[in-house]
């Protein structure tokens, strides 16, 4: 089953990926402590998917594995640049968890997203394409997005910028 959430929930999960501290909420207002995979720690899941999705990754030294499909044309993007992106975030298991085709909706402050995507879209240029196999410590850790992003889950991202400012 496909969970869409709305585009505005995306990009507060995106960018509270970030300022999310290292707990999660229980029932009570008390936070129990939890631990961030280490980034190296999801490689083998990542490698995996993509061998089995016909994936070719290179290996950021962050940990961060991508592809480029399409390098762009426009503007090279950096943290202060604004995105305007299509894009389908997907669970290793093939649960998509969010996706937008209609970019108008975007318009995400670059430096205030998720590490991963900091790093992968500053290796491409406006009107460029780029698949990100995500460690769970580089997209929302320990904390997850709950429900639709579990603790220590490593993703994958589909994206295409189409314009940025």
């Amino acid at each position: 089953m496909r969970t869409h959430l709305s585009n505005a929930f995306v990009a507060v999960i995106l960018a509270g990926g970030l300022l999310t501290s290292c707990t999660q909420s229980s029932s009570g207002p008390a936070t129990q402590p939890c631990t961030n995979n280490p980034v190296t720690a999801d490689s083998s899941a990542l490698l995996a998917y993509a061998r089995s999705n016909g994936i070719t990754p290179t290996a950021d030294p962050t940990g961060l594995y991508y592809q480029i499909v399409s390098p762009g044309t426009g503007p090279v993007l950096t943290a202060n640049s604004v995105v305007f992106v299509t894009y389908t975030g997907t669970l290793l298991n093939g649960t998509i968890f969010d996706s937008t085709t209609n970019y108008a909706r975007t318009g995400f402050p670059l430096g205030g997203l998720i590490g991963a995507w900091q790093i992968g879209l500053t290796k491409i240029s406006a009107g460029g394409r780029i698949k990100l196999l995500v460690p769970s410590a580089m997209g929302y850790g320990c904390a997850g997005s709950p429900p639709a992003i579990p603790s220590n889950a490593p993703l994958f991202f589909d994206v295409t910028v189409v314009s940025a400012k």
